[in-house]
C-alpha cells in the first residue's frame, strides 16, 4: 500500500480532451478523480446497479439527472442513483475538477442515451 495521487495513478484520457486518474479501482468500489475543460460534456447514460457521487473539488459543474439540472460548485456533491439517467457538464469557462465515487464499479454496467 502506498499513498495514491494523480502522479502515480492510471491516466487516461475521454471524450474532448478531458482526463480521468483512477485513484481506487476495485471490484465493488471506484475512485476517479477527473478534470472537464470548459464546454466540455459526457455522453448521457444510465448505470443499472451502480450508484455514484460526483463531488466538485474545484470549479462548476451542471449535472443533468433525470431531465433537471444542477449547478455544483467547489464542496458540493449530488449522489445519482442506480437507474436515474445522468449527464455531467462544463458550460463554464474554467475548467472542472471532481471525484466520481462507483459502487460497485460501473464496469459493463453503462447505456449511453440518445
Amino acid at each position: 500500500m502506498r499513498p495514491v495521487s494523480i502522479q502515480n495513478a492510471d491516466h487516461y484520457v475521454w471524450g474532448d480532451q478531458c482526463d480521468g486518474w483512477h485513484l481506487l479501482k476495485g471490484d465493488d468500489l471506484h475512485v476517479i478523480r477527473e478534470k472537464v475543460l470548459p464546454g466540455r460534456s459526457e455522453t448521457r447514460h444510465v448505470h443499472s446497479i451502480a450508484q455514484q457521487f460526483f463531488f466538485i473539488l474545484a470549479g462548476q459543474a451542471v449535472m443533468e439527472l433525470n431531465g433537471e439540472d444542477h449547478q455544483l460548485s467547489a464542496g458540493e456533491g449530488l449522489h445519482i442513483p442506480p437507474g436515474m439517467p445522468h449527464q455531467f457538464k462544463n458550460p463554464f469557462r474554467d475548467p472542472v475538477e471532481f471525484l466520481v465515487i462507483s459502487h460497485p464499479t460501473t464496469r459493463g454496467d453503462r447505456t449511453d442515451l440518445a
